[in-house]
């Protein structure tokens, strides 16, 4: 075994992102904390967000009076644009919430709801094998989070017999990428490496980012967070895919670092 394995091998397990740049393609406004982590160990970290977010505006009080028993949140930002829809503070310790993966039921406990996730896989599929989403006839059951994605949950739990209403609370549009953006990802180094969390992310920066820079990105590892994103980068001509445990930005991360380090050998 080489030094430079046995370094990479024993030392934390993401040092083989030091001195990459790494693209993140979150929705605008969401990548900060993602931006600092890739900082602290040593990456340059290039905001390119595939999406932006839009509030959906709701009569809190009637969405209150529909007494839901059970709450489902799709994502941080469902906990961002939804939490105002929740019962008032003091009872919502009472309420039985569900959340996607850890950093949604990480939203949901700053706003005071303890909420059951998946701990296997944080995907629509992790959370409809929850013991507590299996028997739901009669339930009332509020979808928080945004139109358009894969639809699975909603209608799952509805052939199981729950009364389900999808609460929109915010929706996901194209970004306005700018010269700003350009140019750093012109001007950033090798290795490069993009982490896509997102089909819709995806098909939004094929369609409006430069050709040169679309060009770039293709010809370097792309990182995406599950078998259905990987099929969508192969039909947008991605070449060196590398698929993440989950969407998760640990598990990207967990995946980025292993393909560079595979790449440095």
């Amino acid at each position: 075994m080489t030094s430079r394995r046995a370094h990479l091998e024993t030392s934390h397990p993401h040092a083989a992102l030091e001195g990459a740049t790494v693209v993140v393609t979150r929705p605008a406004g969401t990548s900060a904390a993602l931006e600092r982590r890739l900082r602290a160990l040593g990456a340059r970290a290039i905001a390119l967000p595939g999406l932006s977010l839009r509030p959906v505006q709701h009569d809190a009080h009637a969405v209150r009076e529909t007494g839901f028993e059970d709450w489902i949140f799709t994502s941080p930002a469902a906990v961002r644009f939804g939490a105002a829809l929740l019962p008032p503070r003091r009872a919502r310790a009472r309420i039985r919430a569900y959340a996607v993966g850890d950093g949604t039921a990480r939203a949901l406990a700053r706003h005071g709801v303890a909420a059951t996730f998946p701990r296997d896989r944080s995907d629509s599929e992790g959370l409809l094998a929850l013991p507590g989403l299996e028997r739901v006839r009669g339930r009332r059951i509020a979808l928080v989070g945004a139109p358009g994605g894969r639809d699975l949950i909603g209608p799952t739990l509805r052939r199981r017999g729950a009364k389900v209403e999808s609460i929109h609370v915010y929706r996901r549009v194209a970004p306005r990428l700018t010269r700003r953006h350009f140019d750093a990802l012109a001007e950033a180094g090798d290795p490069l490496i993009t982490l896509v969390s997102s089909g819709e992310a995806l098909a939004h920066l094929v369609a409006l980012l430069p050709p040169p820079a679309l060009a770039r990105l293709r010809a370097q590892i792309l990182v995406v967070g599950s078998a259905r994103l990987a099929a969508l980068a192969r039909a947008h001509a991605f070449t060196e895919i590398v698929l993440a445990r989950s969407a998760a930005p640990r598990d990207l991360l967990d995946a980025a670092a292993a393909a560079l380090a595979r790449h440095r050998l």
